[in-house]
């Protein structure tokens, strides 16, 4: 039933839960005055709203249904309409009962949208909250596909035949201990029949800043990615020293030729902008990744926790090298600081593409 401005009757969905969980997917990824904000508008329907920087965001909305007189994928096109007239930042929305069906139904509407060559256009994808849809939306979906089943367990899946989440959800669950663990188990069959017990949380985001490097073209060479992690990291080592400000974590944000993107996190030994640390464990993550023949289209990299220089406490190592390479940053940021930014750079430094 239509209803006045556009929406939709909001009524019970058969034996299941109103889909109220909203999952957006911002693109082209914003800034990070952008972002928050994108935040402040999804707080604008609802105050239940979980961060996931730096290009995503969870909303409950179920208080919002009965007031704004829509169901849950109207108030997800209102989301569409005010990100774009503001900000000009379009969205991917998925819409389901909880936060694991809606974000593979945004997933799966940015892959339709994709193969059908609306590369830059955002959609909404709804997954009905009654069993039967929930079932035949998941039904073929490979165990990669699941948020949370990382490509070494989805592999163990597939070589005992359990290479969909049909397979997953029908398997007995000792088989599945058996093979997995009991409590990696437990969660993957539940995610297969889906079912996620996580609320979507309220937050605010860690104060944080980050950048990316665009390759000119989808990159296989690790020896390039790392000279743009170089990049990356020396640019927030000035950018954090110059604001007086020092880092606890590392977040590694890759994108590949699919557009798919991995995101890992490494909290650093101490709060530090100290390029040579955040560079270390720039390399560390995405030495991690094992990517050997991935086909990369970008690198980001964002530093998070950040708090002022001044209460932070540095361990002294009284190593020479340490001291002589903490000497030598000084006396760079002096001559940035006279000179411009550009007037050091490292070695390795790549252009901006």
């Amino acid at each position: 039933m239509a209803l006045p401005g556009g929406g939709r009757a909001v009524g019970p969905e058969r034996a299941g839960e109103v889909p109220h969980v909203l999952y957006v997917r911002f693109h082209p990824a914003p800034g990070e005055d952008v972002y928050q904000g994108l935040l402040t508008l999804l707080g604008e329907l609802t105050p239940v709203v979980e961060a996931l920087p730096p290009d995503a965001a969870l909303a409950d909305v179920r208080g919002a249904l009965r007031y704004f007189g829509r169901d849950a994928a109207g108030l997800a096109e209102i989301v569409r309409v005010r990100a774009l007239a503001r900000y000009g930042v379009d969205c991917t929305v998925g819409v389901a009962a909880n936060p694991l069906l809606a974000r593979m139904a945004a997933h799966e509407a940015r892959e339709v949208h994709e193969a059908q060559g609306a590369q830059e256009s955002g959609a909404v994808r709804t997954v009905p909250g009654d069993p039967d849809a929930v079932a035949a939306f998941l039904a073929g979906k490979p165990p990669i596909a699941l948020p949370g089943v990382g490509p070494a367990t989805a592999r163990t899946l597939s070589a005992y035949g359990l290479d969909s989440a049909a397979r997953i959800a029908a398997a007995p669950l000792s088989t599945l201990q058996r093979i997995l663990g009991a409590a990696t188990a437990r969660r993957v069959h539940a995610w297969a029949r889906g079912i996620d017990p996580a609320p979507v949380t309220p937050n605010a985001p860690a104060r944080a800043m980050g950048a990316e490097h665009r390759f000119r073209r989808d990159e296989l060479d690790p020896v390039r990615r790392r000279r743009a992690l170089l990049t990356l990291a020396d640019g927030l080592g000035v950018r954090l020293r110059t604001s007086g400000q020092v880092a606890a974590a590392i977040s590694l944000t890759v994108r590949y030729a699919d557009r798919s993107t991995t995101t890992r996190t490494r909290t650093l030994t101490e709060p530090t902008a100290h390029t040579p640390a955040l560079t270390a464990a720039a390399y560390a993550l995405h030495d991690a990744l094992g990517l050997q023949r991935a086909r990369v289209r970008s690198v980001a990299l964002r530093v998070e926790g950040l708090t002022d220089a001044g209460l932070a406490s540095h361990q002294l190592t009284f190593d020479p090298a340490d001291e002589k390479s903490r000497r030598l940053e000084a006396a760079a940021d002096r001559a940035r600081a006279r000179f411009g930014v550009s007037a050091v750079r490292p070695a390795g430094f790549l252009d901006v593409a």
